[in-house]
């Protein structure tokens, strides 16, 4: 009684083609988006499809899908044909599924998760980062999402894991968010306070499923506060190929932290960590972003005061800076007016405290490249590399002069 899950990619796949739309007979149905109308095979239907110059036919008959070819293109089509369907069905499968947000419970007998609906607005166009610095981190993950046999042929279990580190309202979660959208993967959001021991994070991640980001938020407060061998053993185990490779492939793994400068260097080598990516307190461009998405200002009279405050080296963070907008958007000068009198008055000095907490560690996606590569070669006695096959720790700061 095992559900055929060829059956369910090719009645997918055949109900995509626009030949659907030009049958005799068409079933319509109503979809979940608002005013959405989808069409679906008749009974008795058939369905014509062309493959590498070949014609093709499905018939839609008492529940079974009768796949029609000439003997002649059976051998050169048919089984690239069928990989076709598989790739095409999933690429569809995943475009029209909605993404769900996981968070582990206590003492549940029917499971340790629970899910919700994820429905966060938040992209990559959205978040408040440099538009260079954006374009890295598309561009790492649309490379992630198409080495599946890359890593197979490596030995290697298909993962890729970042850490976000920067003070609290730089953009960590959004980015997150952004994440999880920009990839279409569920998010397992896992609250260590409500994990027992080892073995229970263990079994948190063999609960979870393919196509996921895995997410740890304040990683430095947790050990810092536990402060005990086991802990940071059960989280290196976590990061670890070993366990990963037991639940499937095909994760992003995110951890998030204040500062990196009382982490154990062990957790922050490569092979547990890819990318290491700096959240800043707001600069001038990141506020600029934030004016266009709250305000819709891409330029204003009071742009050049702000940068002038920003330059002599105060700043706020973008949720801090984001609140002000939301509470004045009736009125952009008035939320530039609001924003330059929080910079003038709550923002001195903050920038270099906040940037330094956590700045000289491994590769970096960010600001503190340069300085970041040095530490890095210090720490694990590395030379900078062009390959990744020489090196699992990823550098692709946006200002870098020494990282690669």
């Amino acid at each position: 009684m095992q559900r055929n899950h060829l059956y369910h990619k090719v009645w997918v796949y055949l109900n995509s083609l626009t030949s659907v739309e030009d049958s005799d007979f068409t079933n319509l149905f109503t979809g979940k988006k608002p005013n959405e109308i989808v069409l679906r095979l008749d009974p008795n239907q058939i369905i014509e499809d062309d493959f590498l110059g070949a014609k093709i036919f499905w018939i839609n008959e008492d529940n079974n899908l009768l796949l029609k070819i000439r003997k002649a293109d059976k051998r050169r089509v048919l089984r690239p044909y069928l990989q076709h369907i598989h790739s095409v069905s999933d690429d569809l499968e995943d475009q029209k599924r909605d993404l769900k947000l996981y968070m582990n419970v206590v003492d549940n007998q029917k499971g340790r998760w629970r899910s919700a609906p994820f429905t966060h607005p938040s992209t990559f166009e959205t978040i408040a980062m440099e538009a260079d610095l954006k374009n890295k981190v598309k561009s790492d993950l649309e490379s992630f999402l198409k080495a599946k046999q890359y890593y197979h042929r490596l030995g290697r279990v298909w993962k890729r894991s970042y850490l976000l580190y920067g003070p609290s309202g730089t953009g960590k979660s959004s980015f997150i968010a952004a994440l999880a959208n920009f990839l279409s993967y569920d998010v397992y959001d896992i609250g260590l306070s409500k994990v027992s021991d080892d073995s229970d994070l263990k079994l948190l991640l063999l609960q979870s499923t393919a196509k996921s980001v895995i997410v740890i938020e304040d990683l430095d407060r947790y050990l810092s506060e536990k402060s005990t061998a086991s802990s940071l053993s059960g989280i290196l185990n976590f990061m670890d190929g070993i366990l990963t490779s037991s639940c499937g492939n095909e994760r992003v793994m995110v951890f998030t932290m204040n500062g990196k400068d009382h982490v154990d260097p062990a957790i922050l080598r490569p092979g547990r960590i890819d990318v290491h990516i700096h959240f800043p307190l707001c600069d001038f461009t990141a506020f600029k972003t934030l004016a266009n998405n709250y305000l819709g200002l891409k330029d204003h009279k009071l742009f050049p005061q702000v940068e002038e405050i920003f330059q002599n080296g105060s700043s706020l963070s973008p949720a801090e800076i984001g609140e002000l907008m939301i509470a004045n958007r009736n009125s952009p000068s008035r939320a530039l007016k609001s924003v330059i009198n929080a910079l003038q008055s709550e923002g001195d000095g903050r920038s270099s405290k906040s940037l330094d907490e956590g700045g000289e560690t491994s590769g970096v996606f960010g600001k503190e490249g340069a300085n970041a590569v040095k530490e890095f070669k210090k720490w694990y006695g590395l030379l900078r590399v062009k390959s990744s096959r020489k090196s699992q720790s990823l550098d692709l700061s946006s200002d870098q002069k020494e990282g690669g």
